[in-house]
């Protein structure tokens, strides 16, 4: 029987196998995770690792049990223990259960993490949308002030310029405290109750159980009567006002464009005040590449002090995509600088130790133990890239002579046995 991989997922291979869909190369992913890793050390941001699936109901208290993803795309099982467990469809859950449970709010420190890793939500696969997809995010803990989520877009946007990205568009909005939401919601419920039977299903229990999920409902006739729906940046009253006019100013102090989006809820519920999304043309229907906001209140739900947190989190499917759909910077993936054919049981004896040698001087060495021509070493070594191609058979080993073919120019560098591994390191030397 011949398996296959399970739908909506997809398995990311080398160069050497690479398919039409060219962001499944695993050498862009990890350009991609370095360009992340080395983005976030630059703003502060230290990375944090969590199980892939956590206890159902920090997801259900932590995303709300009236979302989509609660309701109808998380992934749980019961286990042996009889207890519910559920694979993570979102990152920050996961990392505030981490901060509550290890105390690290205890240690003084700038309490700022990211994180990536596989996330799973069962929906409808479709272009840049799958059940297994990749996550990266950032999560920013103890800073309530405007500049603590300018620092977060700001970071997203530089991921993302680092990236090669263009043509992106910032959305930004507020949804209020609490006290201006419950505001909000009557208000958007008054306006909505008329009409309750024109509702689709979804929106329906929305409703009752969290009405300003409405807003994300891709229903034409619920977007229809939201068309002279209030909105929100109407009730927003005090500091809550003040925040979002200062997150204004500051993103525009800092040359950040953007457009205020009042229609912009995000599909999570433990957001308030500051929420942001980007998007880009080149995704097509599923415009977003990423987003986040502020979840002040977040942690004291989780049994932790009572701090305030903003935080984003990106999809690495969409970004490479984006990437390679604007035809974004990528660096040659590596590959070897020394192709070594051995010929012979003695060739073959001589080239391992020599490889051997090679890699422990950090010098990318591959090795044709496959015992065929010269012609099959020549052409493994051309299809994996490598700079130089050394063939060493008995011959070779009598005369204590080789030769090191560049296999682009086709140059051949003469050289003794004595002599090789000073040679290849001093080759390597100018081509580096």
């Amino acid at each position: 029987m011949q398996y296959s991989i399970p739908k909506g997922t997809f398995d990311i291979l080398p160069k050497d196998h690479e398919e039409e869909d060219s962001w499944k190369n695993s050498d862009k992913w990890q350009y991609l995770e370095s360009v992340i890793h080395a983005t976030c050390a630059d703003y502060g941001y230290k990375e944090i690792r969590t199980p892939i699936f956590e206890r159902t109901e920090l997801f259900i208290r932590g995303i709300g049990e009236g979302s989509d993803i609660v309701s109808k795309e998380m992934y749980s099982f019961i286990d042996k223990g009889e207890r519910s467990m559920t694979l993570r469809p979102e990152g920050t859950a996961s990392v505030l259960r981490s901060f509550v449970e290890h105390q690290l709010h205890s240690h003084p420190s700038l309490y700022k993490y990211y994180y990536i890793g596989p996330m799973f939500r069962y929906e409808r696969p479709q272009s840049g949308r799958y059940r297994q997809f990749h996550q990266m995010g950032a999560e920013a803990i103890g800073i309530g002030s405007p500049q603590q989520d300018v620092e977060m877009i700001d970071m997203t946007t530089e991921l993302y310029r680092r990236l090669g990205l263009k043509n992106l568009t910032v959305m930004l909005s507020s949804v209020g405290d609490a006290v201006s939401r419950l505001t909000y919601h009557e208000a958007l419920r008054s306006y909505l109750a008329p009409h309750f039977e024109e509702l689709s299903a979804d929106s329906k229990v929305r409703f009752s159980k969290n009405i300003l999920r409405i807003w994300d409902s891709k229903d034409s006739k619920d977007q229809e009567l939201l068309q002279k729906a209030p909105l929100i940046q109407d009730f927003l009253e005090g500091e809550t006002k003040e925040h979002f006019a200062s997150v204004c100013h500051l993103l525009k102090k800092e040359g950040i464009s953007y457009v205020i989006n009042p229609k912009l809820v995000r599909g999570l519920d433990y957001y308030n005040k500051t929420v942001f999304e980007i998007t880009s043309e080149d995704l097509g229907a599923q415009s977003s590449i990423g987003g986040g906001g502020r979840y002040d209140g977040f942690i004291e739900t989780l049994g932790g002090p009572s701090l305030p947190s903003v935080g984003f989190a990106t999809g690495l499917e969409r970004v490479l995509q984006v990437m390679i759909k604007q035809q974004a910077f990528f660096p040659t993936a590596p590959h070897p600088f020394i192709f070594l054919i051995p010929m012979g049981e003695e060739g073959k004896k001589f080239c391992f130790t020599l490889a051997c040698s090679l890699r422990h001087e950090k010098i990318p060495t591959e090795i044709d133990l496959s015992g065929k021509k010269v012609q099959h070493g020549l052409q493994m070594a051309n299809h994996v890239s490598a700079t130089y191609a050394i063939v060493i058979g008995d011959n070779e080993l009598q005369a204590k002579q080789l030769q090191i073919k560049h296999m682009q120019t086709r140059q051949v560098h003469m050289t003794s046995i004595d002599d090789l591994v000073s040679k290849i390191k001093e080759m390597r030397k100018t081509d580096v």
